[in-house]
């Protein structure tokens, strides 16, 4: 078995958290746990891990052998995933927060004007929000930084694992990725649904379970 040692891993973990107001705003159920499983796996491989995380996402362990950096929403996380890749030293890129599909356009209150405020929204009656479609951070990586090796993470509402795999197939192949894990959505209420690690080449790898999963992932990369 190969190791990661002198490679440098960026792992983004938890969810995205989109604004609407200075103290309001929408983000989903994701805590992190993935992310943490893959940091920890990826630091005992031997690796130096940056650790990029969401508002509300879990910190892992060994957080102090590893270097953190916080993001806000879709279009912060994008924008410092670009920085690392072109700025930094980065071997590997794995994909595990769970970006917002929208975001904020426009708000208005219920007589149709336009709040342009960046405060706190009026809380005595509900505003109406227009949103528009979220920007897709892991398409644009590999245009970012060529050389990086890719992995995302496809997650449908099926139980059908053969539509599942060939959704992760699509994304994989659309953002040019060395592996895609898909998993169902189920896995966001528990630690040990199935998982499958699905390479560029080669037959999918099915695990059971999150930690598991960041185990078998970090066996993968260290023999690319």
């Amino acid at each position: 078995m190969g190791t990661l040692q002198g490679k440098t891993v960026l792992i983004t973990s938890g969810g995205t958290l989109e604004k609407w107001d200075r103290v309001r705003g929408h983000t989903n159920l994701s805590k992190g746990s993935m992310g943490c499983y893959l940091a920890e796996a990826a630091l005992a491989a031997g690796a130096d891990v940056l650790y990029m995380h969401g508002y509300f996402a879990q910190l892992p362990k060994n957080q102090d052998k590893m270097r953190t950096l916080q993001f806000e929403g879709i279009e912060d996380l994008g924008t410092k995933v670009h920085h690392a890749v072109q700025e930094q030293k980065v071997d590997i890129v794995i994909m595990a927060a769970a970006g917002s599909d929208w975001i904020i356009d426009k708000v208005y209150d219920q007589s149709g004007n336009l709040m342009e405020e960046a405060g706190k929204m009026p809380s005595d009656e509900p505003p109406i929000i227009h949103f528009k479609k979220a920007p897709k951070v892991l398409g644009q990586i590999k245009n970012w930084q060529p050389n990086v090796t890719l992995v995302g993470f496809k997650l449908e509402a099926t139980n059908d694992e053969d539509f599942l795999l060939a959704r992760a197939r699509l994304r994989m192949d659309s953002a040019h990725a060395q592996f895609m894990v898909a998993n169902s959505s189920q896995s966001l209420y528990g630690g040990d649904e199935p998982h499958w690690i699905v390479p560029a080449t080669g037959q999918p790898i099915k695990v059971m379970g999150k930690e598991q999963t960041a185990k078998a992932l970090m066996e993968c990369l260290q023999t690319t």
